[in-house]
């Protein structure tokens, strides 16, 4: 699986896509008309590092039919860790059981083959309804969040909290699931986009760092709360 990044330095704020098409050439000539409608561009040719790359994106493209994870997959999994990322379904196939199968997470399903103007009116509508829900920072004890800007501030000190991308995929996956305990599995395969290994500490390490940039006091942690034997939750 290859990435290509494109456009982004002339590209229009908050256009940033995600484009999943393991065809080089239509994934091409696609990419290339995109950027030049003024949108940057994120090319994968495999679904495996879709939920890392989504983070910046404004909008996901998919094609159904991708070698290793299919297209149905990789669309839940996008889903699951963004919940309010608009995401375009390109796909041969055009049976109402797929395009239902689709819809049960993608925002729109255009079949191919498809003219390029159609996909660039699409995505324009997407995106403009995507924007036009705009939300409020929601205030997490002394902690303000930004979802929509990816930012998160200390209230108290005014501090924006850096955090890396991994460790805000996390935080942003537990806190969209407040109140709720989310399972290691749930969580890395949300945000790493595959299987939990039994005994990684991967994760453990990432919320522990997470914990001393978040926490008043990292050793009793009021934002995120481990729930012995089961996971994790942010406190609603």
């Amino acid at each position: 699986m290859s990435i290509k990044k494109g456009g982004r330095e002339g590209s229009l704020v908050g256009k940033d896509l995600l484009y999943i098409e393991d065809d080089r050439e239509i994934g091409g000539w696609v990419s290339e008309f995109l950027k030049d409608k003024g949108y940057g561009v994120t090319w994968l040719t495999g679904g495996e590092k879709a939920v890392e790359a989504a983070a910046d994106c404004s909008l996901a493209i998919l094609d159904v039919m991708l070698p290793g994870l299919d297209g149905f997959t990789v669309g839940h999994r996008l889903k699951r860790a963004y919940p309010g990322l608009p995401i375009l379904m390109l796909s041969a196939r055009t049976s109402i059981d797929d395009k239902l199968e689709g819809l049960q997470f993608a925002d729109d399903y255009l079949t191919k083959p498809f003219h390029p103007d159609e996909l660039a009116a699409r995505v324009e509508v997407l995106l403009r309804r995507s924007a036009a829900v705009v939300a409020e920072p929601v205030v997490l004890k002394h902690l303000t969040v930004y979802e929509d800007e990816n930012r998160v501030v200390n209230g108290e000190t005014g501090e924006e909290l850096v955090l890396t991308g991994k460790q805000f995929q996390i935080f942003m996956y537990l806190f969209r699931h407040q109140g709720r305990v989310m399972t290691k599995e749930q969580i890395y395969e949300a945000v790493w986009g595959e299987s939990y290994i039994e005994g990684d500490k991967t994760l453990m390490v990432h919320i522990r760092y997470l914990r001393e940039k978040l926490e008043k006091n990292p050793a009793s942690p009021e934002i995120i709360e481990t729930v012995r034997g089961l996971g994790y939750r942010v406190r609603a």
